[in-house]
């Protein structure tokens, strides 16, 4: 068939096309699918129409609030899924019946359902002579007077106070202030990862472990201290 014929044979196609959709006009909202595949100029020559243009804009603006959405879904599942490791940590803690035992469970709870690589309870005393003697109370002096969590990098010096010696070098790690009555401390979480444990990252769940850690182990400190007498 030659170009002539393609020609003619084109024309004579779209005209049947045309002719039949004039007959069934209602066509095209029956078959929205189709409806969405067409490509519907708007008479705006080599220029984008104003129409065109705000559809482009609405479908960036619906995948953008896609992503968005999909990021905020799995945020919330993260969230679910620490308050079940919490949950679970705050019951090992209930059913400690000693200091030796919370501080254990504390450690095994931590490296299992949160990935830690080193685990440390540290609690000093609250007399300021007795902290002025300790080192390493002197150089958390500040932090363990404060509400928050500290989160970020971590020097190797500062592990090893903390941790001593591990198979594996911590380069980030959370600190979590402890409250326990007659003492105060630091709860240490450590990461061989650098990005574990960011700077910008949220404490509130990791504060509430503390509030909760601080409250057990002062309520065993005191139930020690009764048995004593």
């Amino acid at each position: 068939m030659n170009s002539r014929s393609n020609e003619v044979a084109s024309a004579v196609s779209d005209e049947t096309v045309a002719a039949w959709l004039m007959r069934h006009p209602d066509f095209l909202l029956r078959h929205r699918d189709v409806l969405a595949k067409l490509n519907v100029p708007h008479g705006s020559g080599g220029a984008t129409s104003l129409i065109e243009r705000q559809v482009t804009v609405l479908r960036e603006q619906l995948a953008h609030e896609r992503g968005r959405l999909n990021h905020l879904v799995a945020r919330a599942h993260d969230y679910e899924a620490l308050l079940t490791r919490l949950h679970e940590l705050t019951l090992r803690l209930i059913l400690a019946p000693d200091l030796l035992h919370a501080c254990n469970a504390l450690e095994q709870a931590l490296r299992e359902q949160f990935s830690a690589d080193a685990v440390a309870v540290k609690l000093f005393p609250v007399d300021a002579n007795e902290r002025a003697a300790d080192p390493l109370v002197r150089s958390f002096a500040d932090f363990i007077d404060s509400n928050r969590c500290l989160c970020g990098p971590f020097a190797a010096e500062q592990a090893g106070g903390l941790f001593g010696k591990l198979p594996v070098e911590i380069h980030s790690a959370a600190l979590i202030p402890i409250r326990a009555h007659e003492q105060t401390g630091v709860l240490a979480i450590g990461s061989a990862d650098p990005k574990r444990f960011a700077s910008d990252m949220g404490t509130d769940l990791l504060e509430r472990l503390g509030a909760v850690a601080g409250a057990k182990l002062a309520s065993l400190a005191h139930l020690e201290r009764v048995r004593s007498v």
